[in-house]
């Protein structure tokens, strides 16, 4: 396999805390481009892993820092979700939560032009109830959806 074309594979980077879940891949794109992918609310259905995320139904169609979001969702019922940026940073990195307050964050590391590290994290510490996300399995869940999102994301983002 020659460097141009990675394996389509993410992996989990561990944490030593276990209400931090994080995985990590390699996209042969731009880190800009990335970025615009990942500050689109509309875009956040397609590259979804866990599959609950179903459409956006309000906010900017760029996000920015404080903008609020919201999200058709599905978990067993269909509900919907609004969140907030709480990170936005255009040389790499963007985070939301919603009102239970855990956190995604994605960071972007370029390695050259056309390539970059994507970490995306899911932070359950500022959650409301810990014992919330226990019940739902959450941090298992989580583990696994990041993984399936970071290569959705690799596959839009090298297919433009």
């Amino acid at each position: 396999m020659s460097a141009g074309h990675l394996p389509l594979r993410a992996e989990i980077v561990e944490s030593k805390d276990p209400q931090i879940k994080l995985g990590r891949i390699i996209i042969n794109a731009p880190t800009k481009m990335i970025f615009d992918i990942l500050a689109n609310p509309k875009m956040h259905a397609t590259i979804d892993g866990s599959n609950t995320v179903r459409s956006n139904f309000s906010g900017p169609e760029r996000l920015h820092f404080g903008a609020t979001f919201g999200m058709r969702m599905f978990l067993k019922i269909p509900y919907p979700i609004k969140n907030t940026v709480v990170i936005f940073n255009e040389e790499g990195a963007i985070a939301w939560r919603h009102f239970h307050r855990h956190v995604w964050k994605f960071e972007l590391r370029a390695l050259s032009p056309n390539q970059t590290e994507v970490i995306e994290t899911f932070d359950g510490r500022p959650a409301l109830s810990q014992r919330w996300l226990s019940y739902l399995g959450a941090y298992e869940k989580n583990q696994v959806a990041i993984l399936k999102t970071l290569v959705r994301l690799k596959q839009v983002a090298e297919s433009r």
